[in-house]
């Protein structure tokens, strides 16, 4: 059974190898489209929020002069008159002399005037672990942002398969158009001899250059179809609406071959970038819990120096100073806030961990619907080349009787209608199985 698997799966590769023009033009897509670029940009953003943060482990360094000038406002009254002048007198009566010179009481302003503080702030952090689980978040929110940009591309190739294989879908039914047209054209011609030799009556031109009409107006439907699907698909390349397409109409002349729906399963959960994502947020919901639960227990520890010069007026004589500190700051209560923000981080988890799971069954049932799709579409196209085989057949032979007048002019109409519908039932579901596909690839995550 496992070999049987394997040679399935190993056939299917060599089947479903991608078409080397629609894979130029995917990667054209994905080179040019606007979103993903901006989605490149989140990414970058992310990358410098990661060193911003890588930073803080790291001394910080300020220039913080300050310089003040002060009027008015609280002031305090020395007695230094008070409490010398006695003193002086005493030792000028005793030395006979006036060396002591008598003072004033003074009063000084409590707000410095013409006063600076220059200097430089140094501060090192000793021991902080929100800064080693900062880093780890933004690490994982970039993991974020990258399994976006994975989501943007999956859902944009799966767009420029669907809108590629709708623009062959157009051509092929010009192309069977083209060829109702000359058929008409041929039984426009038929008819005009018939008539001159009086075979037929008016009525059956009549209605052969009716059906022609009728087709040349379904051509031209077609061809305004073929249009609009080459500016969408030149669209989603972010390209000229009017540039020309490479059709590689031989690569899809046959259905893809499907693997077992065990190897969809299996690809989603490795490469699914909704997993990815929610992952992340999953692992980023952990580390919050655990930067929470540090937080209750540890204190912050830094080291800091202040360096500078210090004084009235800007002389920097005799004003230099250093003052050296070491700090911590440890809380040791806040209402149980700390706890209750563990047990909401926790709480945080459990409903990533919902969200992961929620996920998985919902891509499980994706695969499951596209598989049957795309099974149902090859059997319903087996169906379509039989009914257009048989179709054929009848055309041919109607026709042969009706160039003999052994057939009714209705019948070479309906034979007509029956066989350019059958083409383009066939041609649509033909192209269909290739579309189911995609979706089929898109679900499975490649």
């Amino acid at each position: 059974m496992r070999l049987t698997t394997f040679i399935l799966i190993f056939i299917g590769g060599i089947a479903n190898a991608q078409s080397p023009v629609l894979d130029q033009y995917i990667h054209q897509g994905l080179e040019s489209n606007l979103a993903l670029r901006q989605q490149q940009m989140e990414i970058e953003k992310s990358i410098k929020a990661i060193e911003i943060a890588k930073t803080h482990f790291f001394p910080q360094v300020n220039f913080a002069p300050t310089y003040s000038v002060a009027f008015g406002g609280r002031k305090i009254d020395i007695p230094i008159g008070d409490l010398l002048n006695p003193v002086y007198s005493t030792l000028n009566a005793l030395t006979g002399t006036s060396v002591f010179p008598q003072v004033e009481n003074t009063s000084e302003q409590m707000a410095p005037m013409n006063f600076h503080d220059t200097k430089l702030e140094i501060k090192v952090p000793l021991f902080n672990s929100d800064i080693k689980y900062n880093v780890q978040l933004q690490k994982q929110l970039l993991l974020t942002e990258e399994a976006k940009k994975k989501y943007l591309q999956l859902e944009l190739k799966a767009n420029i398969e669907s809108a590629y294989y709708q623009y062959l879908q157009a051509l092929e039914a010009i192309r069977i158009f083209a060829y109702a047209e000359n058929l008409a054209k041929e039984n426009v011609l038929l008819n005009q001899k018939l008539l001159q030799h009086e075979e037929v009556l008016i009525d059956a031109k009549l209605t052969a250059e009716y059906e022609l009409s009728k087709v040349q107006i379904q051509k031209k439907e077609a061809e305004k179809n073929a249009k609009v699907a080459k500016a969408y698909f030149n669209f989603l390349l972010n390209r000229n609406l009017e540039e020309n397409i490479e059709a590689d109409s031989a690569f899809f002349s046959q259905p893809p071959l499907l693997k077992p729906i065990s190897y969809f399963q299996e690809n989603a959960l490795l490469s699914r970038p909704e997993f990815e994502q929610l992952q992340t947020g999953l692992a980023a919901q952990q580390t919050l819990v655990s930067m929470n639960e540090k937080n209750a227990l540890l204190p912050t520890l830094f080291l800091g120096v202040n360096t500078g010069f210090q004084g009235f007026g800007y002389t920097f004589r005799n004003q230099a100073y250093m003052v050296g500190q070491v700090g911590m700051t440890w809380n040791l209560y806040n209402a149980g806030q700390k706890k209750l923000k563990i047990q909401q981080s926790r709480i945080g988890a459990l409903q990533w961990n919902s969200k992961l799971e929620e996920a998985k069954k919902q891509i499980e049932m994706q695969i499951y619907k596209a598989y049957h799709d795309a099974v149902q579409s090859q059997e319903a196209l087996q169906s379509k080349t039989l009914d257009l085989n048989r179709t054929k057949k009848v055309h041919d032979l109607v026709q042969s009787r009706y160039k003999n007048g052994a057939a009714l002019t209705i019948e070479i109409t309906k034979a007509q209608n029956d066989l350019t519908a059958a083409q383009l039932s066939y041609t649509i579901e033909k192209l269909s199985t290739w579309i189911k596909y995609s979706e089929l690839k898109k679900a499975s995550g490649y």
